[in-house]
């Protein structure tokens, strides 16, 4: 996809999306360390540059998963709404039918689509709340 668009397959954006794989719900810090750990020479601004090219050629994706940086995964992963642990900062995934009622009224009375990918929703996991 890279060369089809003129640009190059070089070391750092192979590690970069090996390491979005390999990590599931990375933040480009963690992107970092773990890209610095087999090449030491690639700086911060190289990651979040490079993932937001992968992002535009449509191999990663983000979402917001707190008020920190985005956090990529890849974007052959089936779509999926985060739910975050606001206590524990545990992130869980769903399946996207549980928003159907929210997104399909949308549709219908706003003529708005949501990208379900994107979404993410805040609260306390059971084990948290067990703890209280």
């Amino acid at each position: 996809m890279l060369r089809e668009r003129g640009l190059r397959l070089t070391p750092q954006r192979q590690l970069i999306l090996e390491a979005v794989h390999e990590l599931g719900h990375a933040t480009p810090e963690s992107v970092h360390n773990a890209v610095r750990e087999r090449a030491a020479g690639v700086n911060i601004t190289t990651v979040y540059r490079t993932l937001e090219l992968l992002e535009e050629l449509g191999l990663v994706n983000h979402t917001h998963l707190s008020h920190g940086s985005p956090t990529y995964h890849a974007a052959g992963e089936d779509q999926h709404v985060h739910l975050v642990c606001r206590t524990c900062g545990s992130i869980a995934e769903v399946d996207p039918v549980v928003m159907e009622p929210v997104t399909d009224r949308l549709l219908g009375e706003r003529d708005f689509r949501v990208d379900v990918g994107h979404v993410s929703l805040f609260g306390v996991c059971g084990s948290c709340k067990e703890a209280e």
